[in-house]
């Protein structure tokens, strides 16, 4: 069965939610920073999490439509929910303790090619050889990230902890994929959510501490990574996944980084430094070669006789 992607184009639904997604996700980085003076990476990540379970919770209960996972289904689900909601926003939350949100999305933005090379072995999306040269160019990119953030960020541990943050987007990814593929997406979110939340529990007591000490505008801002990055924001996500593969949908948040630097410069005065911009850019290119498609070659009966009408008379 062909997949949704060999249809020319996307359907308009489709590309509302991909941009839906995008710029709730580039709106998380930049509240993450801005909260993160007030609540631990874990405290965060529970709150988070508890707000954006249970209005997924309620998504389901309205659409009333459960379908029974498999044992398989039931594993996926669980990797999913420990990967990319409990792991990945405790270590992306770690990591903008001391990385500024423009330098931490564009490393956290090498997912797409971590995405793809899992898509191409895993999902079996295929597997270009362009990939390992865009991977090759986006290890340069995080390489000078590094360079520049552990020259004045703590000896590089925020440049860790974003790389664990991508890692683990990516392989929630590839696990949220084949688990869609029968059951609802809303369905799968919630599940994913709830179980990350169960595995955070134990920073329920940094959360309840957090809670009493923080402005009520740091109390909103965490509502609001509940609310939008993560109760919209992965439901438009799975809409999405489960219309088009994982490789190539994974591409279209590499416009992330760019937002989340303006949104840091126009809220918090913050740039990342120079070099680590470089970096940035580097890796971005590197995604970008790595979705190049190549073009099979022609016959040569074919070939010369097609090159030869298109001569300059």
């Amino acid at each position: 069965m062909a997949e949704p992607s060999s249809r020319p184009g996307l359907s308009p639904a489709v590309l509302v939610a991909i941009v839906v997604t995008v710029l709730s996700w580039a709106s998380s980085f930049v509240v993450i920073r801005g909260v993160g003076e007030h609540f631990g990476g874990g405290s965060l990540a529970l709150g988070r999490l508890v707000v954006g379970a249970v209005l997924l919770g309620v998504v389901v209960l309205i659409g009333r439509r459960w379908v029974a996972p498999t044992v398989r289904e039931w594993l996926l689900i669980a990797g999913f929910g420990a990967f990319w909601f409990a792991v990945y926003n405790f270590a992306l939350n770690t990591a903008e303790q001391t990385i500024d949100a423009g330098t931490t999305s564009m490393i956290v933005n090498i997912g797409p090619i971590l995405i793809a090379v899992g898509a191409g072995v895993i999902l079996r999306e295929g597997f270009p050889r362009w990939l390992g040269i865009g991977a090759a160019i986006a290890f340069v990119g995080v390489v000078l990230i590094g360079i520049a953030t552990s020259s004045g960020f703590g000896d590089g541990i925020g440049l860790i902890w974003a790389l664990v943050a991508a890692v683990t987007y990516a392989a929630g990814v590839l696990l949220q994929k084949p688990a869609i593929a029968r059951l609802p997406a809303a369905q799968v979110t919630f599940l994913g959510a709830a179980i990350g939340a169960v595995l955070c529990l134990p920073f329920s007591g940094e959360l309840v501490a957090d809670l009493a000490d923080a402005p009520p505008g740091a109390v909103w801002g965490m509502v609001y990574l509940g609310v939008v990055p993560t109760a919209l924001a992965f439901s438009t996500w799975a809409y999405a996944l489960g219309r088009m593969p994982a490789g190539q949908l994974g591409v279209t948040t590499y416009i992330v980084p760019p937002l989340v630097i303006v949104m840091g410069l126009l809220f918090f005065g913050e740039i990342p430094a120079l070099l680590a911009i470089v970096g940035g850019v580097v890796c971005l290119v590197g995604v970008s070669v790595s979705r190049r498609r190549s073009v099979p070659r022609e016959r040569d009966d074919v070939a010369v006789p097609a090159r030869a009408e298109n001569l300059p008379e």
